[in-house]
């Protein structure tokens, strides 16, 4: 499953998908973990000290070498050169996957330990000197939108990404690559106009969107939120002893998270669950290769001097079947 938290800033977006990316790992499952946020704090937020998170390798900055292993030996990319973030695999194109090695986990993913289980975390990394006045933070999260082009994820497989805040997420078509969107909001009106910008924008792609509403202090706070959120709101999240020792790094075990903070994340992985059930890999395809031709025309086309509607495969359809042996 593909998973992102969404939210506006200050929501508690990275602290609830480091804790849900906690619970994945006390279940001992498969679980890669992304930090696609304009703020880098989800290496802090699993454990990690600010020396080690800083250290962690930014995707952007091995993009090369992401698109010519991604590349393959499809004969519609002519180089990597001419792949842009939104490239679809086709026939004879390299994909992911979440439990092997690779080159591309070799050279962007770091193993964290949580609880004695590892899981894989790739960062897009932070603005550089040279990205202030020139560069956008989307160019950066380019990377991550390539890879979760190419990946298959199977049952039981978890990819969680922790996206940038608010309406951002919608600058890119990766907002369509997940099996479910869980979207942190707090009991106030700014929280829920985000719920509603983003239910707006979603709603034409299908993209499955549940509510997570967090720091929910009594019964106001939680008939608020289902006023204004409906049957979307999932579940509600309180004050968290365990999460303010984290913060100061003086947290216990997992296992010592409160029990309705424990069961608020198996509720959130039960909807994850439930999702795959519904995934729809020919539209997953179909999106992308939407995507990719609006940038396509948009954009990269100029910027490659190429043109980048001829690496759409037609008959490619990412799913299960693809789980063959990749090409060397």
């Amino acid at each position: 499953m593909k998973i992102a938290f969404v939210g506006k800033g200050g929501s508690g977006k990275t602290t609830l998908s480091s804790l849900f990316i906690r619970h994945l790992a006390a279940c001992r499952v498969p679980v890669v973990a992304v930090d696609a946020d304009i703020n880098q704090h989800l290496g802090t937020a699993l454990g990690l000290d600010e020396e080690e998170a800083a250290a962690l390798p930014a995707m952007g900055a091995h993009l090369p070498l992401i698109k010519d292993y991604l590349r393959g030996t499809n004969p519609r990319i002519v180089s990597a050169e001419t792949m842009i973030k939104t490239t679809p695999p086709g026939e004879g194109s390299r994909l992911l996957r979440v439990r092997e090695d690779n080159p591309v986990y070799g050279a962007c993913a770091r193993p964290v330990l949580l609880d004695g289980y590892p899981v894989r975390l790739m960062v897009t990394g932070p603005f550089t000197e040279s990205d202030l006045g020139v560069a956008c933070y989307h160019s950066k999260v380019g990377a991550v939108e390539l890879c979760l082009n190419h990946l298959v994820d199977g049952r039981d497989e978890y990819v969680v990404v922790d996206m940038t805040a608010g309406s951002d997420s919608f600058a890119s078509g990766m907002f369509t690559r997940f099996d479910m969107t869980f979207l942190v909001a707090e009991p106030t009106r700014k929280g829920i106009s985000v719920y509603r910008q983003y239910k707006e924008y979603a709603r034409d792609f299908g993209v499955p969107l549940k509510v997570v509403g967090n720091k929910v202090q009594g019964r106001d706070d939680l008939d608020f939120l289902r006023a204004e959120a409906g049957e979307d709101l999932l579940v509600t999240v309180g004050h968290s002893d365990w999460v303010r020792a984290m913060e100061k790094g003086r947290a216990a075990g997992f296992g010592q998270l409160e029990p309705e903070n424990a069961r608020a994340l198996q509720t959130l992985r039960q909807a994850a669950d439930a999702s795959y059930e519904r995934r729809d890999w020919e539209r997953y395809t179909r999106q992308m290769v939407h995507f990719h031709l609006k940038n396509a025309e948009s954009w990269g086309n100029t910027k490659t001097g190429a043109d980048l509607a001829a690496q759409v495969d037609p008959a490619f359809v990412l799913g299960d079947e693809v789980l063959a042996p990749q090409p060397g």
